[in-house]
């Protein structure tokens, strides 16, 4: 979390955190999903110490961002390779004898 923005008190996994953040409703959201992962995978393997859950929850967390980063990646290319076909065909359109 940022270090800027005033001090959020947010709940996870039953224990407080005084967090900063730059947007409040931001810095909710990303600890409701963490505290919402850890509760999840505490439930599926409740006799694991609270450190393995937490480690287990960020591995999952983690998996997340990097599909959610391979998606971003593969649409920004797919974006850029439409974006060069309609330049192609405005500048043969435009200027045919290229």
């Amino acid at each position: 979390m940022a270090s800027d923005g005033k001090s959020i008190k947010v709940k996870i996994f039953g224990s407080e955190y005084p967090l900063r953040g730059e947007s409040e409703d931001l810095t909710k959201k990303v600890a409701a999903y963490v505290d919402q992962m850890i509760s999840t995978i505490h439930e599926k393997i409740p006799e694991q110490p609270p450190l393995t859950v937490a480690v287990l929850s960020a591995l999952n967390i983690t998996e997340d961002l990097f599909k959610e980063r391979e998606k971003y990646r593969l649409l920004t290319a797919l974006i850029e390779t439409e974006v060069q076909k309609m330049n192609e065909f405005i500048d043969h359109h435009l200027n045919p004898e290229l």
